[in-house]
């Protein structure tokens, strides 16, 4: 028997949201999968576009420690915040081996369907990734081709400048002085290459 963890989830607490009507869904759902329920993980007033939802939170920690076998929720967005989230949220159940049923959507990552639009969902999320890295790389080279200088400005300083410093103050006071890093200018002193250094 398979142990189930349901997760439920309403922007507004009060005025008549509550997770109630999710749990009973899912909690059928349970019983008609012979599922165990072994924890129902609810965040109530909390919004979806939150980074951090305590219940959820908890429910990824429990899902790392293989408390449960499978997810079970009422929609994607009560879980996710995004696609992107979504994506990286099932990747890390995939991993621990646990599986995500959500039943507006009729998915099921433990059946041949569910890992095809697992794989589908994931395979648009590295096309918009890679049309982003393309966007970028083309910007760059546009740039370029109209001699605009990228990265962080070049600081240029003497390496003996930069020794006579730190001989009466720390290598942190001189690279504030010098207007850059301490990592700068500790390279630089041990460098024999020309003191032109981009600060960092």
């Amino acid at each position: 028997m398979k142990r189930a963890a349901l997760y439920m989830r309403v922007s507004t607490k009060g005025h008549g949201q509550t997770t109630e009507t999710q749990a009973l869904a899912l909690c059928e759902y349970a019983g008609h999968r012979g599922f165990e329920i072994i924890g129902e993980y609810r965040d109530e007033g909390i919004s979806g576009s939150k980074d951090s939802r305590p219940a959820l939170d908890r429910l990824m920690k429990d899902a790392r420690a293989r408390k449960f076998d499978v997810v079970v929720v009422a929609r994607f967005d009560r879980f996710a915040r995004s696609v992107s989230h979504l994506l990286r949220a099932l990747e890390e159940l995939n991993h621990v081996g646990v599986d995500f049923v959500s039943l507006s959507e009729s998915v099921d990552t433990s059946t041949p369907m569910g890992k095809m639009i697992f794989t589908v969902l994931g395979a648009v999320a590295e096309l918009e990734r890679n049309l982003i890295r393309e966007r970028v790389q083309m910007g760059i080279s546009r740039a370029r081709k109209e001699g605009k200088q990228l990265g962080r400005p070049k600081r240029i300083f003497d390496r003996e400048t930069a020794r006579t410093l730190v001989e009466t103050m720390s290598v942190r006071q001189a690279a504030r002085q010098l207007g850059v890093s301490r990592g700068v200018v500790e390279r630089t002193l041990s460098s024999t290459e020309p003191a032109q250094i981009a600060a960092e």
